[in-house]
């Protein structure tokens, strides 16, 4: 283990890093209507730029994860640095929509290089007494990035451009970087190791997996078109069989990129998806609250920053408290609580006025906070308790899966079965007929889906008393 004073050193240079991803993240989602007016496309299609980043980083943590337990951890997040900060300048300058895709490409593969090795370093740092604080620590960098995305991202659009919710990454980036070297110390992998590691993986199980993600996404986007809803059904069934098959043959590899013990580890399992299932919640309502505020309400990008950001502001109080109390208390617990807190969010959402009303609008999305504040830094510490250390890239490249996936599909089918109830509609407007109910149709949905998260944490608690009752 490492001396107290370079472990928080660690943190301080992943929560930095964290910072920075989560501050262009939630800056992006603010902009989507000024990118449908600036390149002339509809508000599904503006959303594109959220979600071709999150497939991206989606098909790629677990691979990251893998080559990080491998090769090295701190090179490989240090590296993903690099590459976010590129992809983040070729964003800021693209002269259309086309190029931000790829610029948004780029960003993603450094953030899935970062993301699948943060949990890890972590784990190999401090010990299970004191991991969840650690963890929470590094939560808190995010709230603060997503806290500061829409006002910083408001501030920008309103003075300057969009681009700079890009190009801002840049000399930060840099900056966090220099600093990042001498603590992180990366090192630059002999050749010949990369090429062992390289020829030796299991490439076969990866294209199947990207395939099936891309395929499954591409079919979702297809789905609310009446004449292309034939190509968008196959490309869903078709993506869901490629996704599944990629991990049965993986399993059978010989060297495969998920460990076969992580797979067969129930409580392990129970974590990622309950993860998958509250960031998927989650992101409903980070892709769909800016068209309710700006372009239904008329509320300025600023405004509605600020508004949003009562999400990140509680889940920065609410963190420090839920990782305390995850290292001195009843993890299991907290998980339960934070997901009943996140159900009742979610039926506030659903009952949004049709007026501007600030403590309707208000209420719900401070809850949002408390419940995820409550839940993530707890079932963070069970997912990495569950797991041998040699294995701690690949198991926290995996729970980062899981969190991204349900991130993507959040957004994407969140924003799809909005517009799928709005036909011939291609942007948001106060004037837009069906606007509320198809907004309240969604949220209703996201409630049902917080129950079952709810009752897949509960099976957990369950399986646990039993144990506990077997053991004495």
């Amino acid at each position: 283990m490492a001396t107290k004073h370079h472990e928080y050193q660690t943190v301080m240079v992943l929560g930095l890093i964290s910072l920075l991803t989560s501050l262009s993240g939630s800056s992006l989602t603010l902009a989507l209507p000024q990118l449908s007016r600036d390149f002339d496309i509809s508000n599904s299609t503006a959303t594109w730029a959220v979600t071709v980043g999150l497939v991206t980083s989606t098909i790629l943590l677990v691979m990251f994860g893998h080559i990080g337990d491998l090769l090295s951890k701190r090179s490989v997040f240090f590296a993903g640095g690099l590459v976010f900060v590129f992809g983040s300048l070729f964003a800021g300058i693209a002269p259309t929509f086309i190029l931000l895709l790829l610029g948004r490409v780029v960003q993603a593969v450094g953030i899935a290089m970062t993301m699948a090795n943060g949990m890890g370093i972590i784990s190999d740092n401090f010990p299970s007494a004191t991991r969840a604080e650690a963890l929470a620590i590094v939560s808190m960098f995010t709230s603060v990035g997503a806290i500061s995305g829409p006002a910083v991202g408001g501030l920008l659009i309103s003075l300057l451009s969009w681009r700079w919710i890009y190009l801002i990454n840049v000399p930060l980036g840099v900056v966090i970087l220099l600093v990042g070297w001498r603590v992180l110390k990366p090192t630059i992998p002999q050749r010949a190791t990369v090429k062992q590691i390289w020829s030796g993986a299991n490439w076969t199980g990866q294209n199947l997996f990207t395939f099936g993600i891309i395929a499954f996404f591409v079919g979702g986007a297809l789905i609310s078109q009446p004449r292309w809803q034939l190509l968008a059904w196959v490309g869903l069934i078709a993506g869901a069989a490629l996704t599944v098959a990629s991990f049965i043959q993986d399993d059978r590899s010989k060297s495969p990129w998920i460990d076969p013990q992580l797979l067969r580890n129930p409580d392990y399992m129970i974590s990622v998806a309950t993860l998958l299932i509250v960031m998927l919640v989650n992101a409903i309502s980070n892709i769909l609250l800016p068209f309710y505020l700006q372009s239904f309400l008329g509320i300025q990008p600023f405004a509605s920053g600020l508004l949003m950001m009562g999400q990140s502001a509680t889940m920065l109080l609410i963190t420090p408290i839920a990782g305390y109390l995850a290292d001195h208390w009843n993890r299991y617990w907290l998980t339960v609580l934070g997901l009943i807190i996140l159900i009742v969010s979610q039926a506030g959402y659903a009952l949004y006025p049709a007026t501007n009303n600030m403590f309707l609008i208000l209420w719900p999305i401070v809850l949002n906070g408390v419940g995820l504040g409550l839940f993530l830094s707890p079932n963070n510490a069970l997912t990495m308790d569950t797991v041998p250390q040699k294995l701690g890239g690949v198991a926290g490249s995996l729970n980062s899966f899981a969190r991204t996936l349900g991130m993507t599909f959040g957004m994407t089918f969140g924003a799809i079965l909005m517009f799928i109830q709005l036909p011939g509609v291609n942007r948001i407007t106060p004037a837009t007929t069906g606007f509320l109910s198809a907004f309240a149709n969604v949220f209703w949905g996201s409630a049902a889906l917080s129950v079952l998260g709810l009752v897949v944490v509960l099976v957990r608690v369950v399986r646990l008393r039993r144990s506990k009752s077997k053991a004495n």
